[in-house]
C-alpha cells in the first residue's frame, strides 16, 4: 500500500469528491434545481460521504477512522437512494443515474477495503504510537 500522508491521498476521498462534484452539476439542471428539498438533501449526503472520510483521518486512531468510514458509507447509500428519486421524477436520465450510482458504489467499496485493512492491521493509529 502506498504511503498515505493526508486524506487527499485516499482514493475513496478522491472518488467521493468526484461524486460530490457530479451531484452538484446535475442538480443545477432546470427541473432538478427547482426541487429545493431534494437538491439540499443530495448535495448534503454526497458532501457528507466525502467529509466523513476527511474528518476523522487526522484524529489518529484506527477505531474512530473505521467508524467514520461506515458513516461515510451511510451517506453514500443515501445519495444512491436520492438518485433513484431524481430518476423517478425525471430530473436525470439513466446515464446520469448510473454514473452517480457507480461513483457512490465505488467509494463504498474503497471504504470497505480500508476498513478491512485497518481491522487486520496491528497498527492502531498515530495517537497510540
Amino acid at each position: 500500500m502506498a504511503q498515505i500522508k493526508k486524506f487527499e491521498d485516499l482514493e475513496s476521498w478522491q472518488k467521493a469528491r468526484e461524486l460530490s462534484q457530479f451531484i452538484f452539476e446535475i442538480t443545477k439542471k432546470d427541473l432538478f434545481s427547482k426541487d429545493y428539498t431534494l437538491v439540499d438533501q443530495i448535495r448534503a449526503s454526497s458532501g457528507s460521504g466525502m467529509d466523513n472520510i476527511a474528518e476523522d483521518f487526522n484524529r489518529g486512531g484506527n477505531k474512530e477512522f473505521i467508524q467514520f468510514l461506515f458513516i461515510s458509507n451511510g451517506s453514500l447509500a443515501e445519495s444512491q437512494s436520492q438518485l433513484y428519486r431524481a430518476l423517478d421524477r425525471k430530473y436525470i436520465i439513466d446515464e446520469e443515474f448510473n454514473k452517480g450510482y457507480l461513483l457512490a458504489n465505488r467509494t463504498i467499496k474503497l471504504n470497505l477495503g480500508m476498513i478491512r485493512y485497518l481491522k487486520s492491521s496491528d497498527y492502531k493509529g498515530q495517537k497510540y504510537s
